[in-house]
């Protein structure tokens, strides 16, 4: 019994000691200073109304949408639907719930040419059949690209960054360029979509646990001195099963096909047997690595500079993403000289701001948050970028510029590839120049529009930007 007592005494103690360390521990956190005192919760409750029109305000916030009590339903520009340059479009895109958006902007760009020059009807290429060399491409660039770092330690950022991010559905232009050079094009219907392609989640999951999977014994090869030749060896079966995998969720990319083109009135102009290589270079014929340049509003950096994103391609045997940053009147002015010549270009743009969706309309005067919530949401760009507050999102196809009797753009108008039953303009959106200067990121547009002054920056030595920077996500 006396031991049974002294037990107890000991748990007693123990548990006084416990609540004395919290005590101390709590007192010395408060003692640093920075944390929520009761004196500022009894400044923050004094400073609230009670008000009857507050209290109704409350009630009206915690039942509704926030957008909805914002939107501004008086905004006039919201209905101009009229341009006064705009290039032909026939047919809107879906990328359904995939983040393709890089793939879909960057072929509409390519079958609008093909569409014009060949007078076709409606027309797709099968973003199906890049996609699938998409992945396997991103696949070969994690694998061979953890053989390449595998002396780092695990916890290195770049090995970190790479097991993080071993393979997506995003991307950008680069990735056209990349896959479209190397493999070529098939139609649509050579290569139609799946359900797989159409909603990725699932193939994602299981790739990237695969990649995973086989980047952890690649280093684990590495570790123990095994042969370069072996190694590589194995990478190749690794890739074999990665192929594998994706026609599972994908199917098998053609080789060769037949097709018949026909013109816009749908008469038959021709049958002829292609390789998706062949294909390419008699519809589109493009040199897409060096005719087109891509420019972006970036104005955390220094203008008239050139910049390189590192580990930003699609391929290990392709080309990082580089840029050339200029202020938005030298963008501007570069995209309304292209959209004259009626040619399309890839955009991208932080897509969410501001966004009416119902109406298709993109516009800072859509809402008023600030008066709504009785502060003030006043970043600049610059600040946005770098607090990681904006970035680009998403890419479209720029088609279109309204211009004032001075030139000037009032608004701009690009194709959505979000299905032709998206918001009030049937798959487009529009957006006012103010949205245009604030949320615009990347533009991809030919050479030819570009002024030669600026052109020649591309020839600098690009400044190397790592890929975790705030401004660099992926198109989706």
């Amino acid at each position: 019994m006396t031991f049974g007592k002294r037990n107890i005494t000991v748990k007693k103690l123990i548990i006084l000691l416990a609540a004395l360390t919290v005590i101390v521990i709590n007192a010395c956190a408060q003692d640093k200073g920075g944390g929520i005192t009761p004196e500022m919760l009894e400044g923050f409750r004094k400073a609230q109304t009670g008000t009857q029109a507050d209290k109704a305000l409350r009630k009206v916030f915690s039942n509704n949408n926030i957008d909805q009590l914002a939107k501004n339903l008086h905004n006039p520009l919201a209905d101009d639907k009229d341009f006064s340059n705009s290039v032909p479009s026939k047919g809107i895109t879906d990328q359904m719930g995939s983040g393709r958006c890089w793939l879909f902007s960057g072929l509409n760009v390519l079958r609008a040419q093909m569409i014009a020059k060949y007078n076709l009807g409606a027309f797709q290429f099968s973003q199906n059949y890049c996609f699938f060399y998409d992945q396997l491409e991103k696949s070969n660039l994690f694998l061979q690209s953890v053989i390449d770092s595998a002396d780092k330690p695990f916890d290195d950022k770049y090995v970190e960054w790479l097991f993080k991010n071993p393979i997506s559905d995003g991307g950008q232009f680069t990735g056209i360029s990349d896959i479209v050079t190397k493999y070529g094009l098939v139609p649509a219907e050579v290569m139609p979509e799946t359900t797989a392609s159409n909603y990725t989640n699932s193939m994602a999951k299981l790739v990237s646990y695969k990649l995973r999977q086989f980047g952890l014994e690649l280093r684990e090869a590495v570790a123990n001195k095994t042969k370069k030749a072996d190694i590589q060896k194995r990478k190749t079966e690794m890739l074999g099963t990665v192929y594998h995998m994706l026609t599972m969720f994908l199917g098998e990319p053609p080789t060769q096909f037949e097709w018949t083109r026909t013109d816009s009135a749908g008469k038959k102009v021709d049958t002829r047997t292609y390789t998706p290589l062949g294909f390419y270079k008699e519809y589109v014929g493009q040199d897409l690595k060096n005719s087109y340049v891509m420019l972006m509003n970036d104005p955390t950096r220094p203008y008239y500079k050139t910049y390189e994103i590192d580990m930003d391609r699609h391929a290990y045997d392709g080309e990082n993403w580089t840029y050339i940053n200029l202020p938005m009147d030298s963008i501007k002015q570069i995209a309304i000289r292209s959209i004259k010549d009626s040619v399309m270009m890839y955009y991208s743009c932080d897509v969410g701001k501001f966004l009416d969706r119902k109406r298709g309309y993109a516009d800072p005067a859509n809402y008023d948050y600030a008066s709504l919530m009785g502060t003030t949401f006043g970043m600049d760009k610059a600040a946005r970028i770098s607090t990681y507050d904006s970035g680009s999102t998403h890419a479209m196809t720029l088609t279109a510029v309204d211009l004032d009797s001075n030139g000037k753009a009032k608004k701009w108008k690009v194709e959505n590839s979000w299905g032709a039953e998206w918001s009030q303009q049937k798959g487009y959106l529009i957006m006012s120049d103010t949205w245009f200067r604030e949320y615009m990121f990347r533009l991809v547009v030919n050479k030819k529009y570009v002024p030669a002054k600026i052109l020649k920056l591309s020839e600098q030595e690009p400044i190397m930007v790592m890929p975790e920077d705030p401004l660099f996500a992926e198109d989706k």
